[in-house]
């Protein structure tokens, strides 16, 4: 008799009860309960988008994910590698989120974070808004001195500040900045013309930060763009990845805060995410993904697929 494949399915793929991502176990966000598990990445959830200025909805972004993890499998067949096998990914769960205030749930998930990486496991932020970035940064900085960063994005995300307030989804980098990230180690990727205003261009060229315009891709290709990102981000220890949602056209990604109508497609957007991981990831966040916005699961989707493609390629698949 032969062994078990464990990764055939033997009934329906998507049923069972809501859980973990991709049906993974459970793990506090402790350091040594993360060891003791031998995990390579861990995910998280910041279930939080009170720092929206357009429309709601990400705070239903973990939980999306999550779901959507279940509509697939742990293993690509083309580069014979399983991703659970690979990693032994667990799940933390989400951040214990209080409402209303993102300099106390931050806090708490700046704490759950840096356990994460304390315990050796490379954390897989699922945001909630990009102010997300935030205190995955700051946790990431706590451990690793000179971090790189890529953020794939339809935006700038360096806004200084949202109308006197600095823990906002529009400022995630300056706050990395702010963090300590070297901003000569950024590199920001997909950025449209539209929506960017003068004084967050302003920041990125005072301050040195690398920016890959959509257009540019489109000229180039993607492996022109990760080429040009890992020139700037490999100078550091590592790289920290924040992959918003809405750099994807909205015809591939409408259920998020801000469509971006001509965006990367879904096939650019992983070949971007494959190329940056393999360098080498301390961390990793997929933000923006507002389920309430999509009446379809397209968008949830795509934001567990960039998840997946960034853990395996992180470590080793296609290699």
């Amino acid at each position: 008799m032969s062994a078990t494949d464990a990764t055939m399915w033997s009934g329906l793929l998507h049923g069972g009860l809501a859980g973990t991502f991709l049906r993974v176990p459970y793990a506090p966000p402790e350091a040594d309960a993360i060891r003791a598990a031998g995990a390579k990445a861990a995910i998280y959830g910041l279930p939080f988008d009170a720092t929206n200025i357009s429309r709601t909805g990400a705070n239903g972004g973990p939980r999306a994910m999550r779901d959507a993890s279940c509509m697939t499998t742990t293993y690509h067949a083309m580069f014979d590698f399983d991703l659970v096998e690979e990693t032994n990914l667990v799940d933390c769960g989400d951040c214990a989120v209080i409402l209303g205030r993102a300099d106390k749930t931050f806090a708490r998930a700046q704490a759950d974070i840096s356990q994460i990486v304390a315990g050796g496991a490379m954390p897989v932020v699922l945001g909630g808004d990009h102010s997300s970035t935030i205190p995955a940064v700051n946790a990431i900085k706590e451990h690793v001195a000179d971090p790189g960063l890529v953020l794939i994005d339809t935006h700038l995300d360096t806004a200084q500040d949202v109308g006197g307030e600095t823990l906002n989804h529009c400022c995630p980098i300056s706050r990395a900045v702010d963090a300590g990230f070297d901003p000569r180690k950024m590199a920001l990727v997909g950025i449209s013309g539209w929506l960017n205003p003068r004084a967050e261009l302003a920041y990125c060229r005072e301050r040195g930060i690398t920016v890959i315009w959509l257009e540019e891709i489109w000229e180039r290709g993607t492996a022109w763009a990760v080429d040009r990102a890992l020139q700037v981000a490999t100078a550091g220890d590592g790289i920290y990845l924040s992959f918003d949602i809405d750099s994807l056209d909205s015809a591939h990604a409408v259920g998020t805060c801000c469509p971006t109508p001509g965006g990367l497609t879904s096939r650019e957007a992983i070949e971007l995410t494959r190329g940056v991981a393999a360098a080498g990831l301390v961390g990793v966040d997929v933000v923006e993904v507002g389920p309430t916005l999509d009446p379809t699961p397209a968008t949830a989707l795509m934001g567990n697929r960039i998840a997946m493609e960034a853990i395996a390629f992180a470590n080793g698949c296609g290699s």
